[in-house]
């Protein structure tokens, strides 16, 4: 089966248009090799992609017929995508969460003053520690 094909048939991507335009932009490869869209896939291939900001790595168990149900996609491949590439994606999450949203302007001039301020703090028992 076309690699474009397996990756749109296992669900990581929503269109097939979508996985031939991640292997023109070489974010696919099998075993090792960067992968255009027709490249042929077989049990044992590992297939590593970059897909929002993780770079993914699978293990093709076997050859789906055509599209599965997000149920039975465990059966056709093997994540073994490290779970530090997940817990990046969610500090990256958190930290975007952090700034102010989109749209709402440059800072005030309270929002500097707090700015300012955070790095200037000095504790209470900081003379105390070093007297």
């Amino acid at each position: 089966m076309r690699i474009d094909k397996y990756l749109w048939c296992v669900r990581y991507y929503k269109t097939r248009n979508m996985v031939t335009d991640a292997c023109k932009k070489n974010h696919v490869t099998v075993n090792g090799q960067i992968a255009k869209p027709s490249r042929e896939v077989y049990p044992t291939d590992k297939i590593t992609f970059r897909k929002d900001q993780i770079t993914q790595i699978i293990t093709v168990l076997d050859i789906p017929e055509s599209r599965v149900g997000a149920k039975l996609v465990d059966i056709y491949r093997r994540n073994d995508t490290p779970d530090e590439a997940f817990a990046h994606l969610e500090l990256l999450k958190l930290s975007k969460e952090h700034y102010r949203k989109t749209g709402t302007g440059r800072p005030t001039k309270k929002d500097r003053r707090d700015i300012d301020e955070y790095g200037n703090e000095i504790p209470e028992d900081f003379e105390e520690d070093f007297l």
